[in-house]
C-alpha cells in the first residue's frame, strides 16, 4: 500500500455539481492523505449535503472561501495554503479520477524520483486529450521544450510541495489563472514523469464552465499579457521562449479569434493587435515555425482596420489543417523543426492514441 502522501484540492462553487463523484474518486486511493474541498462563494452546508456521507470521512476537509470572485484561482490557492502532504494535486468539482489514479501517480513519483507527475486526460466516456504531445513512449525526464509541455496548461497530476509549495495561481483574471503557474512548472528544470496509460484524470462537462463565458477579448487574454511580461518568463532561454510562444499563438491567440467569429467589436480588434505585437516581440523566432496560413491570420490580426469577415475567413483557412498552407512553415528551412506544423501535428495525432 502506498503511503498517504497527497493532498487533493477541489474547488467547489455550486452544490448542483456532482462534487461527491470528484471527492469519492480521490478517496479511492490509499495515497490520498486529505481531500480539501474549498466551498467557493457558496455555503459549506450545501456542499456538505451534496457530499452526503463523504463529508464525514476523516480525510475530507471542508473550507469556506467567500471572495466574490468568479475564478478558481482563489479556492485553489486557499487549498494550496492548507496542504501539508508531500504532494499536492488539484481538480475541478465536475471531474473524476480513474480508480486508483492517485496511487499510480504517487508510485510513479517514487519510482522516478519525480517532482511532477503528469497523468493522461480523457473526456469521460470518450477520447484522450492529446496534450501535451510528448515524445513517443517518453515517460520520465520530460523536458519543457522537447516534450512540448506548455500545451498542458492545467497543472493536473502531482506537484511536489517541497519544490513548488510557494507557487500560486494568478488571481484577478477572468480566465487563464493557471497559465503562469504551469509555465513555472514545465520550464523549471524539475524531474517530470508521465503516466501514459490508465490512472486517468476524467473530464466531465455536466454544466457550463467559466472558461466558455464570452468576455471582452482583453479580459480573455489578460493572462497571456501578464505571462509574457512576467520577469521569470522573460528570463527564459531562446528555445523555451519559442516553445511557449508557439503554443500561445496556436491555443490562446488563434483560439480567441476562432471563438469570436461574427462577433467582433472594435475594442476586441485593437486589443488583439496590441497583444500580437507584444507576443511577436517576446519570441520573434516563433514566427518561423508557424504555418503560412498562421502568418496570413497574424497579418489580419495586426491590421485592426481590416474587415472582420476577412479575419474570420483567414481563421477558418488556418484550421484546414491538411492543406499545404497549414502544413508548410513560413520559413521553409524550419520544415522539420519540433514546433513546425507537420511534426507538431504528427506528435498530437500520436498523443491522442497513446
Amino acid at each position: 500500500m502506498p503511503a498517504a502522501e497527497v493532498d487533493l484540492v477541489v474547488a467547489a462553487h455550486d452544490p448542483r455539481r456532482d462534487v461527491a463523484r470528484a471527492v469519492g474518486s480521490a478517496l479511492g486511493s490509499a495515497a490520498t492523505a486529505r481531500v480539501i474541498v474549498v466551498c467557493h462563494n457558496t455555503p459549506v452546508s450545501g456542499i456538505a449535503a451534496r457530499l452526503g456521507v463523504l463529508a464525514d470521512d476523516p480525510r475530507v476537509r471542508l473550507e469556506s472561501l467567500d471572495d466574490g470572485v468568479r475564478s478558481p484561482a482563489g479556492p485553489f490557492n486557499r487549498g494550496l495554503e492548507l496542504a501539508t502532504a508531500r504532494h499536492v494535486s488539484i481538480m475541478g468539482s465536475d471531474d473524476e479520477l480513474a480508480p486508483g489514479a492517485v496511487d499510480a501517480w504517487a508510485a510513479a513519483a517514487e519510482r522516478h524520483g519525480a517532482d511532477l507527475v503528469i497523468p493522461a486526460l480523457r473526456y469521460a466516456g470518450g477520447r484522450l486529450v492529446p496534450t501535451p504531445p510528448t515524445r513517443p513512449n517518453r515517460s520520465v525526464a520530460l523536458d519543457g521544450v522537447r516534450d512540448r509541455l506548455a500545451y498542458r496548461s492545467a497543472p493536473l497530476g502531482l506537484i511536489a510541495r517541497e519544490r513548488f509549495g510557494d507557487l500560486r495561481f494568478t488571481e484577478g483574471l477572468a480566465t487563464g489563472e493557471d497559465l503562469l503557474y504551469s509555465t513555472r512548472l514545465w520550464f523549471s528544470g524539475a524531474r517530470i514523469a508521465r503516466v501514459r496509460r490508465g490512472a486517468e484524470y476524467l473530464i466531465h462537462d455536466d454544466a457550463e464552465r467559466v472558461t466558455f463565458t464570452r468576455r471582452p477579448l482583453a479580459d480573455d487574454l489578460a493572462a497571456v499579457t501578464g505571462l509574457v511580461g512576467d520577469p521569470w518568463v522573460l528570463a527564459l532561454g531562446r528555445s523555451e521562449r519559442v516553445a511557449l510562444a508557439a503554443k500561445l499563438w496556436r491555443i490562446q491567440m488563434f483560439g480567441a479569434v476562432h471563438y469570436r467569429a461574427e462577433a467582433w467589436t472594435v475594442d476586441d480588434r485593437l486589443a488583439l493587435a496590441e497583444l500580437s505585437r507584444t507576443l511577436q516581440a517576446y519570441a520573434p523566432a516563433a514566427l518561423d515555425v508557424l504555418s503560412r496560413a498562421d502568418h496570413a491570420l497574424i497579418a489580419a490580426i495586426d491590421d485592426p482596420d481590416l474587415a472582420h469577415a476577412e479575419v474570420d475567413a483567414r481563421s477558418a483557412a488556418r484550421r484546414r489543417f491538411t492543406t499545404p498552407a497549414a502544413l508548410i512553415p513560413a520559413r521553409a528551412a524550419r520544415f522539420a523543426a519540433r514546433e513546425a506544423p507537420l511534426r507538431f501535428a504528427a506528435a498530437t495525432w500520436l498523443a491522442g492514441r497513446s
